[in-house]
């Protein structure tokens, strides 16, 4: 049955109208974001079968490449799920904003929502002026962490030309478990010793993992 036969009762837009969308089901709300279904179901039923077969948590964890392979799912609509994602993301950031670094924790707060659900592994300098303020991050590399990729060129460049007096390197695990691998010991030990010799402090390392993190600094 097409959206436009139902009654207004069942339409996920007038009932928005009517009634706010907190009085929204997960599916109706899902329908609202996706906008249109295909010849072989309507948005509502979609939206029902992606929640049947996902979690919205998952459904919302998952990539560009993984949702087009959703049955119904195009680049459109994997699109539209990935910004409301990232909008999600940016707005429990601006409620917490951190500007300065403290401690391995504020680190591990400033990204958690960006990278503990990544499922590959991302690679970020983090650039602070003589405060400790944050100037800003910046991605250095994503993909398998190699230690021939991450270069310590590649790092102090942006810390160079932003003017940084000291650099936290920060990267996910998306296993989830945020303990160094002896490739990631390898690597900040590179890196360290580039920083000493451009003047440019490597405060810490910090690993992040699905509920906690792994900071150089503190083991």
């Amino acid at each position: 049955m097409r959206i436009k036969d139902l009654p207004d009762s069942s339409r996920p837009r007038e009932r928005f109208l009517a009634k706010g969308p907190e009085a929204l089901s997960d599916a109706e709300l899902l329908a609202l974001i996706l906008r249109i279904g295909n010849w072989q179901e309507n948005v509502v039923e979609m939206a029902n079968r992606l929640l049947s077969m996902y979690s919205l948590e998952k459904l919302f964890d998952c990539s560009m490449d993984e949702l087009q392979r959703i049955g119904g799912i195009g680049p459109t609509k994997a699109m539209q799920l990935l910004a409301v994602r990232e909008i999600g993301k940016r707005y429990n950031n601006s409620k917490n904003p951190i500007t300065k670094i403290t401690s391995a924790k504020d680190v591990f707060d400033y990204f958690r929502e960006g990278l503990r659900n990544e499922k590959q592994e991302n690679f970020i300098v983090l650039l602070l002026d003589t405060k400790n303020q944050i100037i800003k991050d910046e991605l250095v590399t994503r993909g398998v962490l190699d230690a021939a990729i991450v270069h310590p060129r590649e790092i102090f460049k942006p810390a160079i030309r932003n003017s940084a007096a000291k650099i936290i390197l920060v990267h996910n695990h998306p296993s989830g478990d945020p303990n160094p691998s002896p490739e990631d010991l390898d690597i900040t030990d590179r890196i360290k010793k580039s920083g000493e010799e451009l003047d440019i402090r490597v405060l810490d390392h910090v690993i992040i993992g699905r509920e906690t993190y792994w900071s150089f600094a503190e083991n």
